[in-house]
């Protein structure tokens, strides 16, 4: 079982955006995520730390709805719990993804690709909202060119861009800041500040402690598909982070 640790005063559980309990993920014989329990109260990020192969995107995956958990139950907010159809969708509503797939159409432009996506999400005046994104994003020159010939960062910034054209309340991250060059990092890490700032919930998973540090309200180390909690002073900054997290992931596997 895990418990959240948090920066601040504790939040009450009717403020939670997304709770699990006894979140499990198998794979035949192989338990990719032992049962887990999750609280994550609205407006924070928490950081999802932890070595290759230790359940990160697998969890995320999970929260997402791409994936089944094999036990366990999942709510979010006034959503409710996972059940029909309709409960489904309005959790999609309420999350915007960014994973290791882009989940652009490459034959697309960049603006086409947002334009899309703003139409799938009944978002109002779509090519005005992709316009907007593409602003933020720095990709003004390259908005009519066909995201086929992008390179993986450019790539990447459409896919973020994308993730946000329905104003989620939920972002889910699974390393964001891949093939970002260092101006396109910083602008990212400011944007998820701004949106932590405003009130939106995320979950961050990431290799990068120091942006995590920088970041996270809340942290949670993943290592063989085992959850663990963190002192509480792990993200005064990154050094102490980084001490917490080797410590953390020292332990061995379960039997």
């Amino acid at each position: 079982m895990w418990l959240a640790v948090a920066r601040g005063q504790r939040v009450s559980q009717a403020a939670h955006a997304i709770e699990a309990r006894g979140l499990t993920r198998h794979f035949g014989p192989l338990v990719a995520l032992h049962p887990l329990d999750l609280d994550v109260p609205c407006g924070s990020t928490l950081a999802v730390l932890g070595p290759n192969g230790a359940g990160k995107s697998t969890l995320l995956r999970l929260i997402a709805g791409l994936a089944r958990p094999s036990a366990g139950t999942i709510h979010f907010g006034a959503t409710g719990h996972e059940g029909p159809a309709d409960d489904r969708m309005a959790r999609r509503r309420r999350i915007g993804l960014i994973g290791h797939a882009t989940f652009l159409y490459p034959a697309l432009t960049a603006r086409e690709n947002l334009i899309l996506a703003g139409r799938l999400w009944s978002v109002d005046d779509p090519e005005a909202r992709a316009t907007e994104l593409l602003e933020e994003q720095d990709l003004r020159a390259a908005a009519d060119r066909t995201v086929g010939g992008f390179s993986r960062g450019m790539a990447q910034r459409v896919a973020i861009a994308r993730a946000l054209v329905h104003d989620p309340a939920i972002l889910l991250l699974d390393e964001p800041f891949t093939g970002l060059d260092p101006t396109a990092a910083d602008r990212l890490t400011e944007q998820l500040a701004a949106a932590r700032d405003g009130g939106r919930t995320a979950m961050l998973v990431t290799h990068d402690l120091s942006r995590a540090a920088a970041l996270a309200s809340r942290t949670l180390i993943l290592h063989h598909g085992v959850a663990r909690s963190l002192a509480p002073d792990a993200l005064s900054c990154r050094e102490s982070l980084d001490a917490a997290y080797r410590e953390a992931i020292a332990s061995p596997a379960p039997s």
